[in-house]
């Protein structure tokens, strides 16, 4: 098992309990650089791996290789963690090495776990309550929505298809013992409150 910890904007005291616990649990815990390191270090002892800020894709690939060779013996046996700044699944380094360790290690199964990422953090840091809706992009034109509190998923996706958008999941009440996904045409007429809704082109 290879896990995707978030550990959050770089400060110690953010780290999550969860955080926490699956680092002292892991069999290895491995990192992308200096910060990570330094987060993980009071815990155990993290393997340092190198991921390259370029945009050289032919050197990103081989460290990303190189990197999955790695991991693999480890989350092959046991549990290998991965900690990575702010949320796994967040512009994330993560998701690429997931494809490669799928494509060179299909047998691995891998997951993640969310730290707190860098827009709730700057939310805090700059003292702004991001209570509308707003856009975030890396620069590209954005092909997701994220919509919180839809409490008629189906006729939402039924509006949204007709914007072009065409892939759907829902969770309901996520992190509870009684947490619901749905997927696609899965999606119940009502859901509750506490629901979050992904939407894809």
């Amino acid at each position: 098992m290879l896990i995707g910890l978030g550990l959050g904007p770089g400060n110690p005291e953010l780290l999550t309990l969860r955080a926490v616990r699956l680092l002292k649990e892991a069999d290895k815990v491995f990192v992308p650089g200096r910060i990570a390191y330094d987060l993980v270090a009071p815990y155990r002892t993290p393997v340092l791996l190198e991921f390259p800020m370029t945009d050289d894709e032919v050197r990103i690939m081989a460290c990303l290789k190189d990197n999955a060779k790695r991991i693999a013996p480890v989350a092959e046996k046991g549990c290998a963690v991965f900690g990575i700044l702010g949320d796994p699944n967040f512009f994330s380094t993560f998701s690429r090495l997931c494809a490669v360790i799928a494509e060179e290690h299909p047998d691995i199964e891998y997951r993640t776990e969310p730290g707190i990422s860098s827009i709730t953090a700057f939310a805090a840091a700059a003292g702004l309550t991001l209570s509308d809706g707003f856009i975030v992009s890396d620069g590209g034109v954005p092909d997701v929505r994220i919509l919180l509190k839809v409490r008629r998923p189906k006729e939402m996706a039924e509006e949204l298809i007709a914007e072009g958008f065409s892939r759907f999941v829902l969770v309901e009440k996520m992190y509870f013992p009684d947490m619901k996904i749905y997927r696609d045409d899965e999606l119940p007429e009502k859901s509750e409150y506490l629901s979050v809704m992904y939407a894809r082109k």
